[in-house]
């Protein structure tokens, strides 16, 4: 590997390689395609990463078309993989770009007509500026589908293929996934020359979530007393960054409120929240200035905290592969963690399903209040302890210390949309919503418009037009009350034989 890619490496500490790089990064340096199979927060990014920096600085060049390209599923994603190939990038002078939907498209197009080596998006954002000229495709060599389970979750196979079509048939192509479904495998089929499958784990496989790493608890509760439950369970011993994990976008904001009545540093990130605002509490709960994120599985898809130390099933999965990635937050490279999940009364035969596919030791959870002794107990919870947080432990600053970057948002907030979709699972639209860009207004008024007068009649800001053009009503003219005189009604002519023939108003 390069020298320099592997000194920036170093200087952060990162010397040992996880199972999935040393399995595919012989073969990706080789210039070979790639099936990488491994659960997230194995090391993927670097193993797809750092070869594509060392293409990069092999050919080196003042081109100002991307040579490199990695698409993954959602934005968070994208700001992180970025984030990852700049700090092992940092020496080499590589120039990576980063472009995802709800932000605003000129900072983007500018990156793209300053030269940019690799380029980190979003399919969506991809294609619109590959449609709108911004982007040329024309010289990549190499093309890594990140996350490909979770981008035909959301519907983004064909948008996959699309791209994967707009690109030199002379290629390398890197395909990861932490699942392989029927679909995935179809794609590599038609897209990927002669690929080699590497794996690492067995996160498809039932049974094999890492148990040994994530210590996972299910309790019978009852919805009124989740609230005083999560309080008790955020106040364990040992407790660090936590992601509690909700059903809705609506239930976000309730739970995030909820815990911030009760003095936690909270906050919710989901789909109606504008993209400044989402990278804002991710910001804020990466750097500590709040402990606990609430989120919907869309939301989450890709991110990477390292120091999640509890994640809470606020409401029961869908499933057990939903189950497996939201639990998946937590013992990352390595580390230990603990799983809570709730399940309401209604969700019992849910989660047997689920325990089952999973050969989880829970299938009949036990009933469970926020005064039971074996709550306290299993999550180490000190004896006595309440739902609302003393005000001497209110250390954290809160997502108020945390600044609102300016980046355009293209999207709308929950004030704007109304009541409109609350289903927190479907991501694809809030990728998907920057191509539609803003729509006008559909309450407006036609008004018809004759002669000279409606030509230069001024329109109010509703769009109707100030004079009234319709009535033909000579300006400034007024009868004895000061009020304008009713307009005169427009006579009809007959005709017939094309003789014109008397009216009403002419019969005497």
């Amino acid at each position: 590997m390069n020298t320099e890619i592997a000194d920036a490496l170093e200087a952060e500490g990162i010397v040992e390689p996880f199972p999935i790089q040393t399995l595919g990064l012989p073969l990706a340096l080789a210039g070979s395609d790639i099936i990488g199979q491994a659960r997230t927060g194995t090391g993927k990014t670097f193993a797809f990463g750092l070869p594509l920096l060392q293409r990069v600085q092999a050919a080196p060049g003042s081109a100002k078309r991307p040579r490199t390209l990695v698409v993954v599923p959602t934005r968070e994603l994208a700001i992180q993989v970025a984030a990852d190939l700049t700090t092992a990038g940092k020496r080499t002078g590589a120039r990576i770009l980063t472009v995802y939907g709800g932000r605003a498209y000129e900072p983007q197009i500018d990156g793209l007509k300053n030269g940019v080596d690799i380029v980190v998006g979003t399919p969506g954002r991809l294609l619109d500026l590959e449609n709108q000229k911004h982007l040329s495709l024309q010289d990549v060599s190499a093309v890594v589908l990140d996350e490909a389970d979770k981008m035909l979750d959301l519907g983004f196979l064909p948008d996959i293929e699309r791209i994967l079509t707009k690109i030199p048939d002379e290629r390398q192509v890197m395909l990861f996934s932490a699942t392989m479904p029927s679909e995935i495998v179809s794609l590599s089929r038609n897209y990927l020359r002669r690929p080699t499958h590497v794996r690492a784990g067995d996160d498809d496989e039932p049974g094999q979530t890492r148990i040994s790493d994530i210590a996972q608890h299910a309790f019978r509760t009852h919805p009124m007393d989740k609230p005083e439950m999560l309080g008790r369970l955020l106040q364990a011993e040992g407790r660090g960054l936590t992601m509690v994990f909700c059903q809705t976008k609506r239930a976000c904001d309730k739970v995030a409120g909820e815990l911030k009545d009760r003095g936690f540093a909270a906050a919710a990130v989901h789909g109606d929240l504008g993209q400044s605002q989402r990278e804002r509490a991710l910001r804020a709960f990466r750097g500590g200035k709040i402990d606990v994120l609430v989120a919907t599985d869309v939301a989450a898809r890709g991110l990477d905290v390292d120091d999640v130390t509890h994640v809470v099933n606020y409401e029961c999965p869908e499933d057990e592969k939903t189950y497996t990635h939201r639990i998946g937050r937590t013992g990352r490279a390595g580390r230990s963690g603990t799983a809570v999940t709730f399940i309401d009364w209604q969700e019992i035969a849910r989660w047997k399903l689920i325990n089952t596919a999973l050969g989880l030791p829970h299938p009949d959870p036990e009933e469970t209040y926020s005064t039971s002794q074996h709550f306290f107990e299993e999550l180490q919870i000190p004896a006595g302890t309440k739902g609302r947080l003393a005000a001497d432990r209110r250390e954290r600053a809160g997502l108020e210390a945390e600044e609102i970057e300016d980046i355009g948002d293209t999207g709308r907030s929950r004030t704007e949309r109304g009541a409109k979709s609350d289903r927190g699972g479907r991501g694809a639209q809030s990728e998907r919503g920057d191509r539609r860009g803003r729509g006008r207004s559909r309450n407006r008024r036609r008004t018809r418009r004759s002669g000279s007068e409606s030509d230069t009649g001024e329109r109010t800001s509703s769009g109707r037009q100030s004079s009234d053009a319709g009535s033909a009503k000579p300006e400034g003219k007024q009868d004895a009350s000061g009020e304008s005189p009713a307009p005169r009604r427009r006579r009809r002519r007959r005709t017939r034989n094309g003789v014109e023939q008397p009216g009403k108003d002419d019969q005497g």
